[in-house]
């Protein structure tokens, strides 16, 4: 009778040790995300810069978004700007394109789709082009594993430069 409750006590404790392993693994894959519970709690600046970003075609700089978000909100640090946009971005709620020439770009639209790089004054554009799948197809044929999607940037020269040159 007392191995039988031994060994129901340990089968309990391994339960309880393995969901305490669970729940820290969780806290430490949350925490190097560079994200705690205290920043999502909701934020004015933070929807103001989401709606920013949303209503914009263009694909700003944190320098843009933060003289944007300077009309609205005075005091903001350029700081805090940056703090927002990556957040926004690791919770999917924009996208972090970074450029050629070191650049760091952010875009509201968050469903897939395609940018195009000018080479010459450094806008992103979006490009109005379907998702192309077989390219995860494609890639999957040659890769030991699962492909869930892919980005892609075309470079070249907009049209703006182009009627410069």
């Amino acid at each position: 009778l007392m191995a039988k409750l031994l060994k129901i006590l340990v089968d309990k404790l391994k339960f309880i040790l393995y969901i305490l392993i669970i729940v820290i693994i969780i806290i430490i894959k949350f925490k190097k995300g560079g994200s705690n519970l205290a920043v999502l709690k909701y934020s004015r600046q933070r929807e103001y810069i989401k709606e920013y970003l949303t209503s914009s075609c263009e694909h700003p700089t944190a320098d843009t978004v933060y003289m944007s978000v300077r009309q609205e909100f005075p005091n903001i640090s350029l700081g805090t700007v940056y703090r927002n946009l990556n957040l926004l971005a690791d919770l999917g709620e924009a996208i972090k394109i970074t450029t050629p020439n070191g650049g760091v770009h952010f875009d509201g639209r968050t469903e897939p789709h395609y940018h195009f790089y000018c080479n010459h004054c450094g806008n992103v554009i979006d490009l109005n082009l379907e998702e192309l799948d077989c390219i995860n197809e494609a890639a999957g044929k040659n890769f030991e594993g699962v492909i869930e999607s892919h980005t892609m940037m075309f470079y070249g020269t907009c049209k703006n430069c182009l009627k410069k040159h």
